[in-house]
């Protein structure tokens, strides 16, 4: 809030200035307010003399009408006459007492009210000169505050609007208006009028006084003084003298300079170069925090009494000698920092108020530099081995480097190469030579390449050269400036290219003529091609099924031809599915119309997804048939088993009987027999052996059959093994003047086998070869060691076995007779072959050299135990 600046000194006591009637107005006030109470009694004491007149009217009534009643009535009845008069006399004594008191009460009001109308004169008179006392002092104290150098803001409480006196000189440009003038910042400086608006509120809240100088905008200082006085807070603005003004601004100069001071200071702690000031005489008189920390001290104050110097005696001589006033000192010296010589960039000036110098560590940057340099060193290095042509042209435009590809590529004389030819000459060079496109304007062209010099960014360039080749010719900016070029050969890229457009042409042709239905989506979930097949398949015409077609429409669309969760819904999870394995799946799918179908999800490269269709509706109605079949086939198989089993079984006990009372019959206890009786008895004795042998193998090859044989694996001693099964078969080989001769000389001490199956194989074998071998001959038994395998050989000097019949030897119930041989039931080598099959063995027949046959069985020296039948 402002007020208007007064006009001068001669118009401070006029009443239409607006400090004088604030200065006044208390007095007015007071004034106004006795005059009011005076007003107010004169109003009642003219009040109280109309009523006193009034009363006195109506008292003299009766008395003034009684007459004129009476003449008005001369003539009346005498009876009436003594009443009357006594009636009369009775009213008029009230009406006279009446008007006595009221006489009295207005005599009594009308002297007391002459009374105090006095002692109001009194007071009004004594105001009026007191009045006049304080019109004289507000004159005279206005003329005192309503200075030209000086302006006063009064603030009387919280909310009230402040009120401003004075005025200030306008070469302060300070604003007239009183909102202008307590807007500080816009006539003071930004710091003055901070300060001034903190001391404020500090005043007006807390009564705290100040006392400040404030610069303005047109750079003059003034004195703001803030005071509390009476429950009101002013501030005093004061316009200084010339002296005053002077000695402010240079308060005013040095507080700025301090503070810029302080503020360099703390810049150059915060700076990581140490800095130092010198008196006049060399001695350090200020330093930095980087400066004590270079020194290996804690504290500023330890390296200015210590006189701890960064710099080596030597260098600061050489400081000392060159440094001038004319020529500061700016070289680069080395010094030892915490153990380490460091690089150090050293400035220094010299004035007449001593030396300030400042240390820049460049040892890093020389470090980088270095590195860059053996950088790039290996980066040309490693471009010359590069099979892509490389060219680098400095900011001159001239050739810098070069690799061996470069050169291979344009063919041009290394000679002119080395000469650092500029880009200019070496277009100029491969036109001339034949080896660049002729383009319709040579001179635009050219200067279209050279731009990259002058462009922040480039592109690349295709050149189709004469000789068939294409170049991406790719220009980057160097570190160092100038480019680096690089010509990558797109030949071979451009042909493949070509080639696998074609491809991808043949492939759709492919496709289209698969009978497989083909249909590949993109990761969108949008279908990318399809082939007739698919859109026969399912029923689909080529329209809807377009490339952009989603993957849920073409469901939709097959919905009614098969809608089950392992069919399209699988695939819509497949492809539009955050499967991060993306796994090959597979399955098969029936369709309403009949139609049986394989399918395979194949996810494919840049996450498309190949489904493909197989109709496989004959081969799964041939496979189900087959099915079918082998299913009855088994049930047949395991008929049979069982029928076998049950009468083998059945036939065992009546067998045994028949043996067990033959065997008692040729007991002598039961009695003498003739010859023909034994000889029958022998015979029946004999066929129920036979026939017991068969029952037996035909109860093994069931058990095999069924998987519930297993072996009882133990160690078995072999030449033991080997003397059993001869002594078991020792009463056959008699009867056709047979022998067994047995070689175990190579043979292992022991074996890991089923003892009582080993000894049933050999048995069978030689059992085989008996039936075979010529009268007198020798059946001979060999078991010698083979690396790891226990090998069992069966020999027989008998007719052979013919190569037509060697396969089907171990089949069962091959009864096929060999030359003179005789034929069997045929289980016995199937029989051999199931046990040797159990020990994980092998058994095969082969020609005997010399005539005969041999049946060697391979078994390994650690069979797995416990394997069963049904393995």
């Amino acid at each position: 809030m402002v007020v208007q600046n007064q006009a001068g000194a001669a118009d401070r006591s006029a009443p239409k200035e607006r400090g004088e009637s604030k200065v006044s107005q208390l007095p007015h006030r007071k004034l106004a307010d006795r005059g009011s109470g005076a007003s107010r009694l004169g109003h009642y004491h003219r009040l109280c003399r109309r009523l006193a007149a009034s009363i006195s009217i109506l008292a003299l009534t009766p008395f003034l009408a009684s007459p004129l009643r009476a003449a008005a009535e001369p003539v009346a009845a005498e009876p009436a006459v003594d009443a009357i008069a006594d009636t009369l006399s009775s009213f008029d004594v009230i009406n006279f007492a009446m008007v006595i008191g009221a006489v009295s009460a207005a005599m009594i009001s009308a002297i007391w009210l002459i009374r105090e109308r006095g002692k109001i004169d009194l007071e009004n008179r004594a105001l009026r000169v007191s009045l006049a006392d304080a019109t004289a002092r507000a004159a005279r104290y206005q003329s005192l505050i309503i200075d030209r150098n000086r302006r006063i803001v009064v603030w009387e409480g919280v909310g009230v609007p402040a009120e401003i006196l004075g005025s200030l000189p306008s070469e302060l440009g300070a604003p007239d208006g009183d909102r202008e003038f307590m807007a500080f910042e816009g006539w003071l400086q930004l710091a003055s009028a901070r300060k001034l608006d903190e001391a404020i509120d500090r005043l007006r809240s807390q009564a705290e006084q100040f006392e400040m100088t404030l610069e303005t905008r047109q750079g003059r200082v003034l004195e703001a003084q803030g005071r509390v006085a009476g429950g009101r807070a002013f501030v005093r603005f004061v316009a200084l003298s010339n002296l005053r003004a002077e000695l402010a601004g240079l308060q005013a100069e040095n507080t700025r300079l301090n503070a810029s001071l302080d503020l360099l200071q703390n810049l150059l702690d915060v700076i990581d170069m140490p800095v130092w000031l010198r008196d006049p005489a060399g001695e350090i008189t200020w330093v930095n925090a980087a400066y004590a920390e270079a020194v290996e001290v804690g504290d500023r104050q330890q390296a200015i009494e210590g006189k701890l110097e960064l710099l080596g005696s030597a260098a600061r001589e050489r400081i000392k000698m060159t440094l001038t006033p004319e020529r500061p000192f700016l070289e680069r010296v080395s010094t030892v920092i915490r153990g380490h010589r460091r690089f150090m960039e050293v400035a220094d000036v010299k004035t007449p108020a001593g030396q300030a110098g400042l240390a820049y560590d460049v040892s890093d940057i020389e470090d980088v530099r270095e590195e860059l340099n053996r950088t790039l060193n290996s980066h040309s290095e490693m471009l010359d081995q590069l099979a892509t042509p490389v060219a680098i042209f400095d900011r001159d435009q001239r050739l810098q480097f070069f690799n061996h590809a470069f050169q291979q590529l344009w063919d041009l004389d290394l000679g002119f190469l080395e000469r650092r030819p500029d880009n200019g000459e070496f277009l100029e060079k491969l036109r001339s030579e034949g080896k660049v496109p002729e383009p319709h304007s040579w001179r635009d062209w050219k200067e279209e390449v050279l731009t990259v010099y002058r462009a922040v960014d480039t592109e690349p360039q295709l050149w189709h050269l004469p000789d068939g080749q294409t170049l991406n010719v790719i220009a980057n900016a160097h570190p160092r400036g100038g480019a680096t070029w690089i010509f990558e050969n797109l030949t071979e890229k451009m042909d493949l290219e070509t080639r696998y457009n074609t491809l991808v042409r043949v492939q759709g042709e492919t496709i289209d003529n698969l009978a497989e239905g083909v249909c590949v989506f993109g990761p969108d979930g949008k279908i990318k091609l399809s082939n007739t097949a698919f859109r026969a398949l399912w029923g689909l015409s080529e329209e809807e099924t377009r490339p952009g077609t989603h993957i849920r429409e073409i469901a939709r669309l097959c919905q009614p031809s098969h809608d089950a969760p392992e069919g399209w819904p699988l695939f819509l999870s497949a492809i539009t599915g955050f499967d991060e394995d993306r796994l090959t799946r597979d399955g098969r799918i029936e369709l309403t119309t009949g139609l049986i179908l394989d399918y395979a999800v194949v996810p494919l490269p840049n996450a498309q997804t190949m489904i493909a269709f197989v109709n496989v509706t004959d081969s799964v109605g041939a496979a189900r048939m087959l099915t079918e079949k082998n299913e009855a086939l088994r049930k047949a198989d395991a008929l049979k088993n069982d029928f076998v089993q049950h009468v083998s079984y059945e036939l065992r006990s009546p067998l045994t009987n028949i043996i067990g009372f033959a065997d008692l019959l040729l007991t002598p206890g039961t009695g003498d027999l003739n010859d023909r009786q034994r000889e029958y008895i022998d015979h029946i004795s004999a066929s129920s052996a036979v026939l017991l042998t068969i029952v037996n193998d035909i109860l093994d090859l069931a058990t095999v059959d069924a998987g519930i044989m297993q072996l009882d694996l133990d160690t078995v001693d072999v030449s033991q093994l080997l003397a059993e099964a001869s002594e078991q078969i020792g009463s056959r080989l008699k009867e056709n003047e047979l022998r067994v001769e047995i070689d175990a000389s190579a043979a292992p001490e022991e074996i890991i086998a089923d003892h009582q199956r080993l000894k049933q194989i050999l048995f069978k074998l030689m059992m085989n070869a008996a039936s075979y071998a010529p009268e007198g001959s020798a059946i001979e038994l060999t078991c010698r060691q083979e690396d790891a395998d226990t090998v069992f050989i069966i020999a027989d000097r008998g007719p052979g076995i013919p190569a037509e019949l060697q396969e089907s030897v171990f089949s069962r119930f091959a009864t096929g007779v060999r030359p003179g041989g005789k034929g069997g039931a045929g289980l016995g080598l199937s029989i051999v072959e199931s046990f040797v099959g159990l020990h994980h063995g092998t058994v095969r027949v082969e020609d005997r050299p010399g005539g005969g046959t041999m049946v060697i069985c391979r078994f390994p020296s650690q069979p797995l135990r416990g394997r069963t039948a049904a393995e």
